[in-house]
């Protein structure tokens, strides 16, 4: 399946509930759910200044989107793990009498030729309505949840996030917007991609974006048959790669300086975590943590020398994440090796976040105010 983008990279998005009210109570909970390839999460917030905080969560591998590179359907055992972890999130939300709310379906959903038939099960089974979403709404969510972690210093920002399905790259220019304003730029990219009419603020440009449909679990199923651990990781990079020709926003070398790689997923905060040696996870540490690409390959090589049943028992690593970390990493490794840059930003937030910006955001309850 080629790479998904539009004609122009700039499709404008409605906004994510026109129909709420123009006046908010602060004090009200939001939810989002991001039901994924791989994963299916939720988080619970109530908005905080420009921020929010979060009351509740959850997070459990259910694995949706295995056996669909072969058979094109989602299996029944994936869709019945999928449903009891999500009567566990309807429970979280009654709980919390959370009223607004977003729960969106990614690229297993959209590629399943049952994918329509498993969310209205969902529906009958949980009670909850899902929607699927289509990649150019995935990407400018992952763009504004990583709003916070945009220097100031950044004229040049590529916003990676890989998942479990697909990989969306989003490339954007900032040269045009005062520096003290760049990561606010990021966030009024909310509307859609391309710059509001009539806003009074400096746009941020967004140049190129792509969807691959590669994601950590589609490209380990891609290369399941090729036994030997080093050729299957040098073969996923490899095709990653390959699938990125049609990307290239600028054709001439871009300078280091003024280049900033955000990458989202839970690759990056695994290799993070690794990287700093963390028995158990800890977010505070990883989310906005800068690595050298020296960093990144130390990690990398690191892995590949445990092997298969190393990586299985490094607790750095985690079960539910062992054997999608190599594939993960191979795609890590492809991005550092196209674009000129010796330092990837960490971000533990993704589309979950991006989707409570931006019902926050469109109900006028963040304040507004330096990241």
């Amino acid at each position: 399946m080629p790479p998904k983008r539009p004609k122009g990279a700039g499709a404008i998005l409605l906004p994510v509930d026109p129909s709420a009210p123009p006046i908010a109570d602060p004090a009200e909970l939001y939810a989002a759910l991001d039901l994924g390839t791989n994963s299916c999460r939720m988080l619970i917030a109530q908005p905080k200044g420009n921020q929010f905080h979060v009351v509740d969560s959850f997070s459990k591998s259910v694995q949706l989107g295995h056996g669909l590179e072969a058979s094109g359907r989602l299996a029944r055992a994936s869709m019945q793990r999928t449903i009891q972890a999500l009567r566990i999130c309807r429970s979280k939300l009654y709980k919390h009498d959370v009223r607004r709310m977003r729960l969106v379906a990614t690229e297993a959903c959209r590629r399943a030729r049952n994918g329509a038939d498993f969310l209205g099960m969902v529906r009958r089974e949980t009670g909850l309505d899902l929607e699927i979403i289509e990649p150019e709404e995935e990407a400018r969510l992952a763009v504004i949840s990583c709003a916070p972690l945009v220097s100031t210093r950044t004229e040049q920002l590529l916003v990676v996030d890989i998942g479990g399905g697909s990989t969306e790259l989003v490339w954007i220019d900032l040269t045009r917007v005062p520096k003290l304003d760049r990561p606010r730029a990021i966030m009024r990219l909310k509307s859609g991609f391309l710059p509001e009419k009539g806003s009074p603020f400096p746009a941020a440009q967004v140049v190129d974006w792509i969807s691959v449909p590669l994601g950590v679990a589609t490209l380990r199923d891609q290369f399941d048959d090729v036994t030997d651990d080093a050729a299957r990781f040098a073969l996923m990079s490899w095709f990653f790669e390959e699938n990125l020709s049609e990307f290239s926003p600028y054709e001439a070398e871009q300078t280091r300086e003024g280049f900033q790689i955000v990458g989202t997923s839970g690759t990056v905060t695994t290799v993070a975590a690794s990287h700093l040696g963390l028995r158990r996870y800890d977010r505070n540490k990883v989310d906005g943590l800068r690595m050298t690409s020296d960093q990144i390959d130390k990690v990398i090589r690191d892995y590949l020398s445990l092997g298969p049943e190393g990586r299985r028992n490094d607790p750095r690593i985690g079960r539910d994440r062992h054997a999608l970390i190599m594939s993960g990493a191979a795609i890590l490794q492809a991005l550092l090796r196209v674009w000129p840059t010796d330092r990837l930003s960490v971000a533990d937030r993704g589309l979950r976040e991006g989707l409570l910006y931006s019902q926050m955001s469109a109900d006028g309850v963040l304040e507004d105010g330096p990241y």
